[in-house]
């Protein structure tokens, strides 16, 4: 990951902004301009793209190891302190700040540390509108992280049976993406039985798997921090009719949502797409959803797809097309894939089948 040039984009936007310098705060931020990979640091960018990386000593070594090229300052308790007696050596007179980055106790432990000058400008958005766009080394991590899941997944219809519990299938799944070569997991997984797959969101709990219950999975690997979401509906036995004839309406929705995608189109039309699909069947209110988000050093980052969007896909972010459809009582499918965009539509980068696996 070339974390220099990442600092020269940012650099490159703050004259525009009218701010000396940009305080990154969020971990995933200070990670894409730094290399950082723990859990407390921080990381000051200047307009000729140098800057300063705090941490606590806790990561120093760590921090000696992975950020390169930035000089360093290890702080022994407070950030705030180390932040305004920096500020005052360079000189810097307007600091940028990430909004969402920051309690309102930081923000003011920083305000009272600093005093008056600097001042203290805050924006949203700006390092997550630079990591829209996934570079080579991006792509080739978030593909490693789905080849993990894939890998898991194809383990799972061999590990169906009665009587296993949802948390039991779960663990199942984690521990085959770890096999597979996952860092970790992306997110706590789900695995849905029966009337429970009819929640979007579920926890796992101790409910058994049944004959003719579906099986709804959302599951993904880390690799080197970025990520993968993948959400596959299968069954144990035949279901009921009316859950397959909803696969089948799931799948003809999403094809739709993927056929969509391309360099230049909102997140809205896509959505659109793929809702237009289920709401002709009658299913709309099934749907409370987004279609989907991007996917990279977050789970849920930038583009979003859903109905109101007006975020703008660019070519080369990774994002999800995932429809569902949830019926109270009965169960519910959905099925997720991420896509890289593209110039001309989308690459569609899971290799598991989206077809309704039913396990004898």
């Amino acid at each position: 990951m070339d974390h220099p040039l990442r600092r020269k984009r940012l650099a490159a936007r703050l004259p525009e902004l009218d701010v000396d310098a940009m305080l990154l705060t969020r971990l995933p931020n200070v990670r894409y301009v730094s290399g950082f990979t723990g859990s407390n640091g921080q990381t000051l960018v200047r307009t000729d793209g140098d800057g300063v990386f705090f941490t606590d000593g806790r990561y120093d070594e760590q921090s000696r190891r992975e950020v390169e090229r930035l000089e360093r300052v290890v702080y022994s308790r407070e950030f705030a302190p180390a932040c305004a007696k920096t500020c005052a050596r360079l000189g810097v007179r307007r600091i940028g700040f990430e909004s969402a980055g920051v309690t309102y106790k930081g923000f003011q432990e920083v305000s009272e540390a600093i005093g008056e000058t600097p001042e203290l400008v805050p924006f949203d958005g700006v390092v997550e509108r630079l990591r829209l766009v996934k570079e080579p080394d991006e792509l080739r991590a978030i593909e490693r992280a789905q080849a993990a899941t894939d890998a898991a997944f194809e383990q799972i219809p061999d590990s169906l049976h009665e009587g296993m519990t949802e948390a039991e299938l779960a663990l199942e799944l984690e521990l085959a993406m770890r096999r597979a070569g996952a860092d970790g997991l992306s997110f706590e997984t789900i695995a849905a039985f029966g009337e429970n797959a009819a929640e979007p969101h579920h926890e796992p709990t101790d409910r058994r798997l049944r004959r003719g219950d579906v099986v709804k999975l959302d599951f993904g690997a880390l690799v080197n921090g970025y990520h993968a979401d993948m959400t596959r509906t299968i069954a144990l036995g035949e279901p009921p009719d009316e859950l397959r004839r909803v696969h089948d309406l799931v799948r003809r929705a999403q094809q739709a949502g993927i056929d969509a995608v391309r360099a230049g189109v909102a997140g809205a039309e896509v959505d659109g797409a793929a809702r237009g699909v289920i709401e002709e069947a009658g299913r709309g209110a099934a749907f409370p959803h987004g279609l989907g988000h991007g996917v990279g050093l977050e789970i849920h980052e930038g583009p979003s797809l859903y109905l109101t969007s007006e975020d703008v896909l660019p070519a080369g972010a990774v994002v999800t097309v995932e429809p569902g459809v949830y019926l109270a009582g009965l169960g519910g499918v959905r099925i997720e894939d991420m896509v890289e965009v593209t110039e001309g539509g989308c690459r569609v980068l899971p290799t598991s089948t989206r077809e309704l696996i039913i396990v004898p």
